[in-house]
C-alpha cells in the first residue's frame, strides 16, 4: 500500500504542532493581562503556568504520534524564550526599587544592577544562549538536546541536556521563581493574599538555587555553542 507523502501542510497540523500553537494563544493572552489589566493577575498566572505545563505534553504527544519536527522545535524554542522574556517584562513594569532589592538578593552575582537592568539582562542572557546553542547543533544537522549535538561542549551543558532530572529542575525552578515573585508583588498591590505571600516566600527557599543554576547553565551554553561554531569554521578552513 502506498503511503501518501507528507506536505508542509501536514506537518503545521501535528498534533504537538497544535499544542505549540495553544501554548502561544496562553501566553500572549496571560501577558496581555499581566501588563494591561494587572487585578486579573490570578487568571493570568493561571493561563502562564498553563502554557508552561503545555510544553511537557507537546514533547509526549510528538513521540506518541512519531510527529517530531523540525518546525515543532522551532516553535517550542520561540514559545519559552518568548514567555520568559514577556514574563521578565512584566516584572520590570510590576517591581518598584525595593522589590528589586529583593532580586538583587537573590542573584548577589549581579549585585551591581537595578531591578530593570537585572530582568533586561536575564532576558538577554536567555535568548542569547539558547539561539547560540540551537544554531550551533542545526548547523551541523543535531538536535540542540542531543548528546551527539552537544559532544566535546562544557560539562555542565552535556548535563544539563542529557540528565532530564537536571533539566527539569533548572528549567521548572528557573520559571517558577519568576512566577512565585509575580505573585508576591500581585498579593501585595491587591491587599490580603497572606497565604499566597507566606507560600511563595517558601517556595523561593527551593527555587531560587535551581534559577541562579539555570543562569550558570545559559552563561556555559553561550561560551560553549560559540566555541562550537568556531571549532567547525576551523575545521571547514582546514579542508580548503
Amino acid at each position: 500500500m502506498t503511503t501518501k507523502p507528507t506536505s508542509a501542510s501536514d506537518v503545521l497540523v501535528y498534533v504537538p504542532n497544535l499544542i505549540g500553537y495553544s501554548r502561544v494563544i496562553l501566553t500572549l493572552t496571560s501577558l496581555i493581562l499581566m501588563i494591561c489589566f494587572p487585578e486579573k493577575w490570578i487568571f493570568a498566572t493561571v493561563l502562564y503556568v498553563s502554557s508552561f505545563v503545555g510544553d511537557l505534553f507537546d514533547g509526549m504527544a510528538a513521540r506518541k504520534f512519531d510527529q517530531c519536527s523540525t518546525f515543532g522545535g522551532l516553535i517550542d524554542m520561540v514559545t519559552d524564550r518568548c514567555s520568559t522574556a514577556g514574563l521578565l517584562c512584566a516584572l520590570s513594569k510590576e517591581y518598584s526599587e525595593s522589590a528589586g532589592m529583593v532580586l538583587l538578593i537573590l542573584f548577589a552575582v549581579l549585585c551591581s544592577l537595578d531591578y530593570i537592568q537585572l530582568f533586561t539582562m536575564l532576558i538577554i542572557l536567555d535568548i542569547s544562549s539558547h539561539w547560540c546553542q540551537m544554531y550551533s547543533t542545526t548547523s551541523l544537522k543535531q538536535h540542540h538536546k542531543s548528546a551527539e549535538g552537544n559532544k566535546g561542549r562544557f560539562f555542565l551543558v552535556r548535563w544539563y541536556y542529557q540528565s532530564y532530572p537536571f533539566f527539569g529542575y533548572c528549567c521548572v525552578g528557573a520559571e517558577f521563581t519568576y512566577v512565585a515573585i509575580y505573585l508576591q508583588s500581585r498579593a501585595n498591590a491587591s491587599g490580603g493574599y497572606e497565604l499566597v505571600k507566606t507560600l511563595c516566600e517558601y517556595f523561593l527557599m527551593l527555587s531560587v538555587p535551581a534559577c541562579a543554576t539555570k543562569q550558570v547553565v545559559n552563561v556555559s551554553q553561550l561560551c560553549s555553542s560559540c566555541y562550537a561554531v568556531a571549532a567547525n569554521d576551523a575545521a571547514l578552513k582546514n579542508k580548503e
